[in-house]
């Protein structure tokens, strides 16, 4: 029979040796350098503002689930490995219920960005050198 508490502490990587402690910051870099390609191209792509925009309805909703679900893990369970393990349910609702803000901080981005006024925009017509 396995002990349940050791193989969580394999399963989560807890306590690892120096081997595995290499192994995990390897990995965490090339996750790290992965994603950072991945945004230079999306940022290429569609421009840097609306990168940003997705950016940050990724990032918020993500960091809100986390922090939730460790702090839950650590009041209800003891252990903040059982609050990571309870995240399906309460993510949904997390991730709706921050929708609004996402919506804020990203019309707030965009309101800094168009900040010109358009009394001064004078429209003009190009007339092609054969007419």
């Amino acid at each position: 029979m396995i002990d349940i508490k050791k193989f969580i502490k394999i399963l989560f990587l807890v306590r690892t040796r120096k081997i595995d402690n290499h192994y995990t910051i390897f990995m965490t870099y090339l996750f790290l350098y992965i994603v950072g390609i991945i945004l230079i191209w999306w940022t290429y792509r569609v421009g840097w503002l609306e990168a940003l925009k997705t950016v940050v309805k990724v990032i918020v909703p993500s960091a809100l689930i986390i922090l939730f679900n460790i702090k839950a893990g650590r009041l209800l369970f003891k252990s903040p490995v059982v609050g990571l393990l309870s995240a399906l349910p309460t993510s949904i609702f997390i991730f709706r219920g921050s929708l609004p803000l996402v919506s804020y901080i990203n019309n707030w981005v965009e309101k800094k960005i168009n900040k010109y006024d358009d009394s001064e925009v004078i429209d003009t017509y190009s007339v092609p050198l054969d007419d």
